[in-house]
C-alpha cells in the first residue's frame, strides 16, 4: 500500500526533495488516509441502494396493525422499519450484537427466499424471544426484488439485555 501512496504522491508532484512536508510524511498520511477510510458500498452495492426501486414490505406490529411500506432495494429489514417509523427496536444499531430486530416471516415460502442465516445470526437468534422456524433478524435481511409481498411479525416482546430499559433512536 505504501508503494501505491508513494506512487500517488510522485504523479501529483511530490518529490522526495521537492515537498514542504517532506515525501515520506506525506506517503505516510495518505496510507493513514486510506486505513481510516469507511467504505460502507462494501456491504450494500450504489446500485441497490439508489432508493429509486422499491418492493412492498408488510409489517405487523405487536398490536397486530399492518403497517405495508415501500421498502427500497438493497436496505435491510430494520432500516426500512426505522424509515418508516415501526417500532422495531434493534438496540444495537444492526451491528448483529442482539436480538432485539427479531422478525418472522409468516410465509415459509418467502423464508425459503432468503440467503442461508450466517452461525452469528444463529447465535443471536438463540437469545431471541419467541423465535420460530421463520425467524430471521431484521438487520440481516436484505430487501430484493424476491421479497415484494413478504410479511413479517413484530414479536410480542424482544430481550434487550440494557439494564436500564434503554431504546436507542434510529439516525
Amino acid at each position: 500500500m505504501l508503494r501505491i501512496c508513494t506512487d500517488f504522491l510522485r504523479a501529483r508532484g511530490f518529490t522526495a526533495s521537492g515537498s514542504s512536508i517532506g515525501f515520506t510524511t506525506a506517503a505516510s498520511l495518505c496510507w493513514t488516509a486510506w486505513l481510516h477510510t469507511s467504505i460502507p458500498n462494501y456491504h450494500k452495492p450504489s446500485s441497490l441502494t439508489d432508493g429509486s426501486e422499491t418492493v412492498d414490505i408488510t409489517y405487523i406490529d405487536k398490536e397486530g396493525k399492518e403497517h405495508t411500506v415501500a421498502a427500497p432495494l438493497g436496505k435491510n429489514l430494520l432500516e426500512v422499519a426505522h424509515d418508516n417509523e415501526i417500532d422495531l427496536e434493534g438496540a444495537c444499531e444492526g451491528s448483529l450484537a442482539c436480538s432485539t430486530c427479531h422478525l418472522i416471516f409468516e410465509s415459509e415460502d418467502y423464508y425459503k427466499k432468503l440467503p442461508e442465516a450466517t452461525e452469528d445470526e444463529l447465535d443471536m437468534l438463540d437469545l431471541a424471544f419467541g423465535l420460530t422456524d421463520t425467524s430471521r433478524l431484521g438487520c440481516q435481511v436484505i430487501v430484493t426484488k424476491e421479497l415484494d409481498g413478504a410479511r413479517v411479525r413484530i414479536p410480542a416482546a424482544s430481550r434487550n439485555f440494557y439494564v436500564d430499559g434503554h431504546k436507542p433512536k434510529p439516525h
